[in-house]
């Protein structure tokens, strides 16, 4: 789903669709969102929506993208095990909140079944924070701290896997206590 972004976008009237597409989002909830109600809380009319965006999701993705402040790259102590922590407590923290988690949920839930979501979503944000990790993860094993024969995809998903099925599946929260024993058991086969 590529956001439609014409070259004399009014940015006062875009910011205002964004802002009113995740307080409508976050009043009502994401099956109640309509174009037509964004259009009426931003004061513009539904087509100028549509000239900007395919559809409701690409409003809210570039929403949540444009709240969102988390920092993709990861520290580097020299021990991969805290780095990992660090990282995976801080994009809980973000992700996480109240002000962001229904909206992420809603595109999660969306994007199972809209093709141009799904690329769009993995295209501008997860798949960034999936490099990330990568690169750190790769480091880790010229270094010798993670097994340099497991593919660093399956790692991320490994770990990652299990902070977004607790976050968003099951009604518990995810902990620092949880990102810890996460890592802790990973790491239990991922030691060189």
């Amino acid at each position: 789903m590529a956001t439609r972004r014409p070259e004399r976008r009014n940015e006062e009237s875009a910011s205002a669709v964004i802002q009113a597409a995740l307080d409508l989002c976050q009043e009502v909830g994401y099956r109640k969102l309509s174009i037509e109600g964004i259009a009426a809380r931003a004061g513009v009319g539904k087509n100028t929506i549509y000239r900007w965006w395919p559809s409701k999701a690409a409003v809210l993705l570039d929403g949540l993208l444009s709240t969102m402040t988390m920092d993709a790259s990861f520290p580097d102590t020299g021990d991969v095990r805290a780095d990992l922590k660090t990282q995976m407590a801080a994009g809980i923290r973000t992700l996480g909140g109240p002000g962001l988690l229904p909206h992420y949920r809603a595109l999660i839930g969306e994007a199972q079944h809209d093709p141009e979501l799904h690329q769009a979503l993995w295209d501008r944000f997860v798949s960034k924070l999936s490099a990330a990790a990568a690169a750190r993860i790769e480091l880790a094993q010229k270094q010798g701290q993670i097994r340099a024969d497991v593919d660093p995809v399956l790692i991320i998903e490994l770990l990652y896997g299990a902070g977004y099925y607790r976050r968003l599946l099951t009604p518990r929260t995810v902990d620092q206590e949880q990102i810890d024993a996460i890592v802790d058991l990973a790491f239990q086969g991922l030691a060189p």
